[in-house]
C-alpha cells in the first residue's frame, strides 16, 4: 500500500502500522520461496522404490494451510487492540477528531486499511497454494475438503478475514482494552470458524453409495470426501458400522438388527464450490452485521 497516495485518517493509519502492513507481503514471499523449494524437492530428485516423492511438499501445504487458519484470528485480534482499543484506552484517538477528522473517518480509515490489506494477503496466499499443489492433484492422501486446504484454495479464508476485521472494530470500541479486546475477538472469530466448519458439509446434500456386506466395501470416487457410513436394514433404516462387531463379522450379523448391506456417504469436489459458496455468503452476512455494529457502537459514544 502506497503511502503516498493516501490522505487524512487512512495516510495516518497506514504509516502507524506500516511494519505490519509491509509483514503481510513479506510473509507471502516467504511461503512462495517454501513452496517452490518443497515442490522442486519433490520434483526434482530420485527416490527410493516405494517412497513418497511429495511427502515434503505435502506436509509443508498441510502445515501451512493449517497455520493459515489462525490468519483471520490475528487479524481480528491486531484490529481489535493496536488499531482500535490501544488508541481508546489511552485516549489518542482524540488528537485525530481535531485534525479536522469524524470519529465516522477515524473508525473507517482503520476497517479499511485493514480489509484491504488483508483480503489482498489471503487472496495471494490462497493463489500460492493453488500453484504449490499442481503436482499433487492426482495423488492420493491431499484431500480438498480437508481445513486446510479447503480455506486456502477458496473464498472462504478472505472472508473469515473480513469477518476477523469487523468484529475487531466492534469489540475494540466495546472492551476499550487492548489485551483484553485481542483476547474476546480471537475467541469470537474462532468460535464462528469452529462452528460453521462443523456444518459447512450439510450444505449441500451428501451423495450415497451402497454394497452387500462383507468385501469389497462399498467404495465413493477417488476425489471423494467421505462424511458417514455404517449398515442398512431391510426397512432402510441406518445402523453404526460397529453394530455386528459383536458378532466378529458383518456376515454374522444377528438376524434381528435385518442387516442387508453398507453405505457410505461422501462429497465430491463437484460439492467444493457450492460449499464455499454458501459458507462464505453466511461469514459475509456476519461480517456485515459486525460492521453494522461498530458503527452504531460508535455512533452511540459519539453522537
Amino acid at each position: 500500500m502506497n503511502a503516498p497516495t493516501l490522505t487524512g485518517p487512512r495516510w495516518v493509519t497506514v504509516r502507524q502500522h506500516r511494519r505490519v502492513l509491509w509483514a503481510l507481503p513479506a510473509a507471502v514471499a516467504v511461503s512462495l520461496a517454501v513452496f517452490a523449494a518443497a515442490r522442486w524437492q519433490s520434483t526434482g530428485t530420485t527416490t527410493p522404490y516405494g517412497s513418497d516423492p511429495y511427502g515434503p511438499l505435502r506436509d509443508a501445504l498441510g502445515y501451512g494451510g493449517l497455520a493459515l487458519l489462525v490468519l483471520p484470528l490475528l487479524v481480528g485480534a491486531f484490529v481489535a487492540g493496536p488499531m482500535v482499543a490501544r488508541e481508546l484506552e489511552s485516549g489518542t484517538y482524540r488528537l485525530a477528531l481535531t485534525q479536522s477528522s469524524t470519529p465516522r473517518a477515524w473508525l473507517a480509515a482503520k476497517i479499511t486499511v485493514a480489509a484491504v490489506a488483508v483480503t489482498a494477503c489471503a487472496v495471494a496466499f490462497g493463489l500460492v497454494h493453488r500453484f504449490a499443489r499442481t503436482p499433487l492433484t492426482t495423488t492420493y492422501h491431499y484431500s480438498w475438503a480437508e481445513p486446510g486446504p479447503y480455506a486456502t484454495l477458496g473464498t472462504v479464508l478472505p472472508a473469515y478475514c473480513l469477518l476477523g476485521v469487523a468484529v475487531g472494530a466492534v469489540v475494540g470500541q466495546l472492551v476499550r482494552r487492548t489485551i483484553a479486546a485481542m483476547a474476546v475477538t480471537g475467541l469470537v472469530t474462532g468460535l464462528v470458524m469452529a462452528a460453521l466448519g462443523a456444518v459447512r458439509w450439510s450444505f449441500v446434500p451428501a451423495r450415497t453409495v451402497t454394497g452387500p456386506l462383507g468385501n469389497p466395501y462399498p467404495y465413493p470416487p477417488r476425489d471423494a470426501f467421505t462424511t458417514d457410513f455404517g449398515l442398512i436394514t431391510s426397512s432402510g433404516g441406518r445402523l453404526p458400522e460397529w453394530a455386528c462387531t459383536r458378532s466378529g463379522s458383518l456376515e454374522g450379523c444377528p438376524a434381528e438388527l435385518n442387516v442387508t448391506g453398507q453405505y457410505v456417504d461422501y462429497h465430491s469436489y463437484a460439492d467444493y464450490w457450492p460449499t464455499q459458496s454458501i459458507e462464505t455468503a453466511v461469514v459475509l452476512v456476519l461480517a456485515a452485521l459486525a460492521l453494522w455494529g461498530a458503527f452504531a457502537v460508535l455512533r452511540t459514544r459519539h453522537p
